[in-house]
């Protein structure tokens, strides 16, 4: 599969590289790292639109100078390129989330080994950070777990470490299934389901907790499926989205019967946690 590599420069770069960010990954856009003030993202030849593309750039633009060259790429190049630019990621000194190829000096109370392929969920990027934060916080002992757009499973291994019984991780690619289940078994995890699909592929099943890190129209696509799998006294985290956005999804929340829990934000992004 052909890949399309994006470097993207901008002045100024932040906040405009996260925004950035956001909107490519609604566009299709499947990695980003980076490095010397410049934006690398990733995008496959078969799904990369020119028009969308730059139409987003004409609304940065508005607010920063962008320029842009890109490059076409094979698919393992994609890989090595992604791996290689891979940094470690610590949460207190309560988890690493590594590659194999990392060594690491410090002890710390959960180790994730994680090779991210093509899968979106490193714990680099503000929203997946929040949310292993709000799991190592949380003890899951009997709990059923549902991790909807799982990508590299980081969440739902992490689950699985602080005691879930099952973990059902669900997402609409390929690749991304694959690595999950990859990553588990690394992670001498058993107890997660990785699944090809989208929230149509949640049938009769019921969960104690689901963790949702996906962009802010999908949540609000599957908010009803949400409340309708969600046991009573169960806690759906949400998080995917700009600070700006959360009062738009606590207001279809709260419409569905959802009390809010707790609001936590970190660089403009947003985590909320609603309890049924």
């Amino acid at each position: 599969m052909i890949h399309y590599q994006f470097e993207i420069s901008l002045d100024p770069f932040e906040p405009w590289s996260e925004i950035l960010t956001a909107y490519l990954g609604e566009i299709d856009f499947e990695g980003f790292y980076e490095k010397d003030a410049v934006l690398y993202a990733f995008v496959s030849k078969e799904r990369y639109s020119k028009e969308k593309f730059q139409g987003i750039i004409n609304i940065i633009k508005s607010e920063t100078a962008v320029s842009f060259v890109c490059n076409e790429l094979p698919h393992q190049n994609w890989n090595a390129l992604w791996e290689s630019n891979f940094e470690p990621v610590f949460i207190e000194n309560k988890l690493a989330i590594v590659a194999p190829f990392h060594t690491i000096e410090k002890e710390f109370e959960r180790i994730i080994t994680i090779e991210p392929k093509m899968s979106f969920g490193t714990g680099h990027h503000q929203t997946t950070y929040m949310m292993c934060e709000a799991i190592l916080h949380n003890s899951l002992e009997e709990k059923a777990v549902l991790d909807m757009g799982s990508g590299t499973g980081v969440l739902a291994i992490l689950c699985e470490m602080q005691g879930a019984t099952t973990v059902l991780a669900v997402d609409i690619e390929p690749w991304s299934v694959e690595n999950c289940s990859k990553n588990a078994s690394v992670n001498n995890c058993s107890r997660i389901t990785s699944v090809l699909g989208d929230i149509d592929i949640v049938k009769d099943q019921t969960f104690d907790m689901i963790f949702a890190n996906i962009n802010k129209n999908i949540l609000l696509n599957h908010m009803t499926t949400y409340v309708r799998v969600l046991n009573p006294n169960g806690f759906l985290y949400l998080s995917g989205f700009f600070s700006s956005d959360a009062q738009e999804i606590i207001k279809v929340a709260k419409a569905l019967g959802l009390n809010l829990a707790s609001q936590k934000e970190r660089e403009g992004w947003c985590m909320l946690v609603f309890n049924k």
